[in-house]
């Protein structure tokens, strides 16, 4: 699918996805819906969290439910947001708990394309919304896209760090292969949640822990 932005190893990794039937539906869905309703993330940025974080350089997935559904704010990567947007609320517990763990203050921008350099997938369950419409695009195939990319990361790489937050993305957890990758799971980091197991969870702290003691760099949360 030469319509696709998509980085080169991903693609080699995928393109046979790409010519399944259910893709097939799943794009033109998804095509139809831009067309015809406003969505999110923009259609360019569909694929972005691929094009910014390479196959090669995956080192951690963190794992989001589907695109933010306001204006100005998805851009394609799961909880990142443009640079001079506002910090939704779920990003804002992202950082302090990454204060709490490291003592670094808060940063003002919340364009997560720093960490998708380092090697982070940023990657929702969920590649498309409908502006409003939380899990508006649910069941319509991005379900079993995502489950492939998870299970090709698991089967074909070594000692990555998957972050696995909230019940849907933690449904995932079934397809890693915990022997020879690191798993953490916790609530979400929504307000309605954080103080349900995220908030403390030590995440990032453990994930550089494990880079580390596998040979790899730290992540600069």
């Amino acid at each position: 699918m030469k319509d696709i932005r998509i980085e080169d190893g991903w693609k080699k990794q995928l393109n046979d996805v790409f010519e399944k039937e259910w893709f097939s539906a799943l794009r033109e869905f998804v095509r139809t819906e831009y067309r015809e309703q406003q969505i999110f993330p923009p259609a360019q940025y569909l694929f972005r969290a691929f094009e910014l974080c390479t196959w090669q350089n995956t080192r951690v997935i963190i794992l989001g439910q589907d695109p933010y559904i306001r204006p100005g704010q998805a851009m394609g990567m799961s909880f990142s947001v443009p640079e001079g947007a506002p910090l939704p609320p779920s990003l804002k517990n992202i950082y302090k708990e990454i204060e709490r763990e490291t003592g670094r203050k808060m940063p003002a921008s919340g364009d997560l394309s720093r960490w998708a350099q380092q090697g982070v997938l940023l990657l929702n369950a969920v590649l498309s919304v409908r502006e409003g419409l939380s899990n508006s695009h649910q069941g319509r195939g991005w379900e079993q896209f995502t489950d492939e990319v998870i299970q090709r990361l698991s089967k074909n790489k070594n000692n990555l760090v998957f972050l696995l937050w909230g019940s849907p993305a933690r449904q995932k957890a079934s397809l890693i292969d915990a022997s020879r990758h690191l798993i953490l799971e916790s609530a979400h980091p929504s307000p309605m949640s954080v103080y349900r197991g995220f908030e403390g969870n030590g995440h990032f702290l453990r994930c550089n822990e494990y880079l580390r003691a596998n040979g790899g760099q730290e992540i600069f949360w």
